[in-house]
C-alpha cells in the first residue's frame, strides 16, 4: 500500500461562529475523545398520499434489498457499552478551548453505478461531501481530509478521476487534502472495480457548540435543498432500476436528465452555507439527511419529549423520488426512512432565525423551505 501524504500551505482555519449538535453526556475537560450520544426514539408517522399501488407488485425496501437499518442502530448501540458517546453524526476531542471534530464515510453501491456509467470524476466530491456535512452539523469548519482508495489493479487513470473529484470537494469545503492511501490488493476487487473511505476533520470553539438542550417546542425546522439521491439508499434503486426494465441511458421519466446522470449527481456540500447562517445566529440544531432519512435522522438532535411535525407539502417531491417510489412501489414509510426526498440537511432554527432565513431564501440567496416545526411528544409526524 502507498501512503499519500501531502503538506498543506494553509490550515484552512477560519472562525465558524455558533452552532447547534446534539445532546452531550457529558463535556470533560480531560484530553479523552468526545462524541455525541444520541437517544433512540420512538417514530410515529401519518400516511401521506405519495404512493399508490394499482397491482400485486411487491413493494420494495431498503432491507429487502440487503440494508437493515435496525441492525446497524443495534451495532452502534453495543459499540456505544464499549465505547460511551459514540453514535453523533461526529465525534468531539477538545483542544484547548476548542473541539477538533472528526467524520469518516463512505460512498456506499453508488460505487456500483459509477462502475456502469463510467461517470467517475464526482465520485469523489460525494466522498468528501459524506463527511464535512457531518462534521458542519456542529458547527465545524473543516480543516482537512484524507481519503482511501483501494483496488486490485492500479489503473492510474481512472484513479486520477477519483482524486479529481476529491480535490474539487475539498475545494467546495474550503480544507486542505492533506494526504491518502493508494491500496493495490490484487483479486480482492473485481476487475476495473475499486472502493473508497474518506475521513474530515474541523474545528469549533467549545462555546459554540450547540447540544440540542436549547430546542424548544416551537422552533421551526428549515430544509435545504438537495441534489438527488445523494449518497445512501443505492441498494434499494439498484433494485428499483432493475426492476423498472429502464437503462441508465434512458431518460429519467418526468427529468431533463438520463437516469444515470441524475442518479450520479453529486450530494450537495453544505458546508459553506451552513456556516454562513450559523455565523448570523439562531441555530439550534442541524441534521444531515442520510441514511435513516427524515424518521430517524430529525429527532437525533431533540432533547428527550420534542418531537417534529413535518409537512410534506412544502416542497415539491423531485422527478427523481417520484420514479424510484413509483418503479419499485415503495411504501411512504420506507422513502422516509431511507431517502432524502429532496431536503439533504435540516436545521433547527428560533422562528425568529427562521424569518430572516426564508427571507434570504425568498430575495434569492439560496433555496430554503419551512418544512416543520417542533412540537411537545417525540418522534415525526408527517402531514
Amino acid at each position: 500500500m502507498e501512503a499519500r501524504i501531502l503538506q498543506s500551505s494553509s490550515s484552512c482555519f477560519s472562525s465558524s461562529g455558533s452552532i447547534n449538535r446534539h445532546l452531550f453526556s457529558s463535556i470533560s475537560p480531560s484530553r479523552n475523545p468526545l462524541s455525541v450520544s444520541f437517544p433512540q426514539k420512538t417514530i410515529t408517522t401519518r400516511a401521506l398520499s405519495m404512493s399508490t399501488k394499482d397491482d400485486n407488485t411487491e413493494s420494495l425496501s431498503y432491507k429487502g434489498s440487503g440494508v437493515d437499518i435496525d441492525a446497524g442502530t443495534e451495532l452502534v448501540r453495543r459499540i456505544a457499552k464499549m465505547a460511551p458517546g459514540i453514535g453523533g453524526f461526529g465525534g468531539l476531542f477538545p483542544l484547548g478551548d476548542s473541539f477538533l471534530v472528526a467524520g469518516t464515510d463512505g460512498v456506499g453501491t453508488k460505487l456500483k453505478l459509477a462502475f456502469e456509467t463510467g461517470i467517475h470524476h464526482t465520485i469523489g466530491i460525494d466522498l468528501v461531501a459524506m463527511s464535512v456535512n457531518d462534521i458542519v452539523t456542529s458547527g465545524a469548519k473543516p480543516l482537512f481530509f484524507l481519503d482511501y482508495f483501494a483496488t486490485s489493479r492500479l489503473d492510474v487513470d481512472l484513479a486520477e478521476k477519483v482524486i479529481k473529484g476529491i480535490v474539487d470537494g475539498c475545494g467546495q469545503s474550503d480544507c486542505a487534502l492533506l494526504g491518502g492511501e493508494t491500496a493495490e490488493m490484487p483479486d480482492f476487487y473485481a476487475e476495473g472495480e475499486y472502493d473508497l473511505s474518506g475521513f474530515a476533520v474541523g474545528i469549533v470553539k467549545k462555546d459554540s457548540v450547540i447540544n440540542g438542550k436549547n430546542i424548544v417546542a416551537g422552533d421551526v425546522l428549515i430544509g435545504l435543498p438537495s441534489s438527488g439521491v445523494h449518497s445512501n439508499g443505492f441498494s434499494l434503486v439498484r433494485k428499483v432500476v432493475a426492476r423498472s426494465g429502464l437503462s441508465l441511458k434512458d431518460e429519467l421519466p418526468g427529468g431533463s436528465t438520463t437516469l444515470g446522470e441524475a442518479l450520479m449527481a453529486p450530494t450537495t456540500i453544505y458546508v459553506k452555507q451552513v456556516l454562513d447562517i450559523i455565523s448570523r445566529g439562531g441555530v439550534k440544531g442541524i441534521a444531515h439527511i442520510t441514511g435513516g432519512g427524515f424518521t430517524d435522522n430529525i429527532p437525533r438532535v431533540f432533547p428527550d419529549g420534542l418531537g417534529a411535525v413535518i409537512h410534506t407539502d412544502a416542497w415539491e417531491l423531485p422527478p427523481l423520488f417520484k420514479w424510484i417510489q413509483q418503479s419499485g412501489r415503495i411504501e411512504d414509510s420506507e422513502m422516509r426512512r431511507t431517502f432524502n426526498l429532496g431536503i439533504g440537511m435540516v436545521l433547527v432554527v428560533s422562528p425568529e432565525a427562521a424569518s430572516r432565513i426564508l427571507g434570504e431564501a425568498k430575495s434569492g440567496e439560496y433555496v430554503a423551505y419551512r418544512i416543520g416545526e417542533v412540537i411537545n411528544g417525540e418522534g415525526v409526524t408527517y402531514y
